[in-house]
């Protein structure tokens, strides 16, 4: 950093620091606070006045991001290309941009910096993490997913990872002339949503399951009724009639946790037409097969696995995981009636995120198995 530079941020930290000690004692004296950014533009009008109005106008940028923003993480965050931020300490912050990931220029001063921005995430939520809870799931206004670790656990300093999702997620025909899709998949499975037939979209992390699934709902009827469940609200589904649910952790007392099986089991009751789980990863999966085999067809889902073989077993063990006694045919059973279709995502060394192979669920002797209708 040149002088400039570090003398703009030796700056930016007194100042920042002045504001909280200033905004004190108004809240002790029992005094209205003013708004934060017109004491900010105050504060650095009475202690810069020597500068020049363009540094004045920056210097009261940069306050402001880090009293109440994500300080150094603002610039990253305001990239469109950026879909993921991960920052390893206060000397390393990665992002991810069209799949690749990349090293950054962008620095923390300290590791205190990293402590404070992590507390102005989490703060809004009412979550925060100490040495006895030292792991933390939160969620940004704009509805990224934000997952913090820190030190015992983070041997090397404070870990932030933020995943970011589009505000406009891209159609079948997009994916299609990305190449995500290809013209044979997305024929198949066009057919298959407004054949009111179920859809499993299987992959790895990071493999575009969510996109995949949120282009797949731009096949529904508009008429019907649409409800989402999530563990974040990711989807934007562009049907008129449509109800979003969310799950939510416990509380700093470990009360008020709604998980995703309760809203399903809830969601049962609301007279949906289609049901669209985010993703299953725990003992829901056994009351989605029940809803699958009790008349609610048409239902989209993740799973994370590597192959559509795979993605059965995956969703078999987590719905044994319910705990209900149930023997192993009696689940296969229900997988092999509930499910029709399972659309696999690879994503690429490059990068690239594709449809790889479309199959089909049918009963097999003893349980049931795959039959591949496409294949990359």
């Amino acid at each position: 950093m040149n002088p400039v530079g570090r003398h703009i941020s030796t700056l930016t930290e007194q100042l920042r620091e002045r504001l909280a000690a200033e905004r004190r004692a108004v809240a002790a004296a029992g005094g209205p606070e003013p708004p934060i950014a017109e004491a900010i533009a105050d504060l650095v009008e009475r202690e810069a006045a020597v500068l020049s109005a363009g540094r004045r106008e920056e210097l009261a940028r940069l306050v402001h991001r880090e009293t109440v923003g994500l300080g150094p993480l603002e610039e990253l965050l305001a990239d469109p290309l950026v879909e993921e931020v991960m920052v390893n300490g206060c000397e390393a912050v990665y992002v991810e941009r069209r799949g690749r990931i990349e090293l950054t220029d962008v620095r923390f001063p300290d590791e205190r910096a990293v402590r404070e921005t992590i507390e102005r995430i989490l703060a809004p939520t009412g979550r925060r993490v100490d040495e006895l809870s030292p792991m933390a799931d939160a969620r940004l206004a704009d509805g990224s997913r934000v997952n913090v670790v820190i030190p015992p656990l983070a041997v090397d300093g404070p870990v932030i990872s933020i995943r970011r999702f589009a505000v406009d997620r891209p159609g079948p025909a997009e994916l299609e002339r990305t190449g995500s899709l290809a013209p044979e998949a997305r024929e198949i499975l066009e057919r298959a949503v407004r054949e009111r037939r179920t859809i499993l979209v299987s992959g790895g992390t990071g493999s575009g399951k969510t996109t995949l699934l949120n282009a797949l709902s731009a096949w529904i009827d508009p008429r019907e009724r649409i409800i989402t469940i999530e563990d974040a609200a990711e989807l934007r589904l562009r049907q008129p009639h449509v109800v979003r649910l969310e799950s939510r952790p416990p509380s700093i007392e470990g009360r008020g946790e709604v998980t995703i099986r309760d809203l399903l089991r809830n969601a049962l009751r609301m007279r949906p037409d289609r049901i669209v789980i985010g993703e299953v990863r725990g003992p829901e999966a056994l009351d989605l097969l029940t809803a699958l085999n009790t008349g609610h067809e048409g239902a989209l889902s993740t799973v994370h696995a590597n192959s559509p073989e795979d993605s059965l077993r995956r969703l078999e063990t987590l719905a044994l995981m319910a705990d209900v006694g149930l023997p192993h045919l009696a689940v296969r059973e229900q997988l092999a009636r509930g499910v029709d279709l399972i659309a696999q995502l690879r994503r690429e060394p490059g990068g690239e995120r594709r449809v790889v192979e479309v199959s089909e669920v049918v009963a097999a002797a003893g349980g049931v198995a795959v039959r591949s209708l496409w294949a990359l």
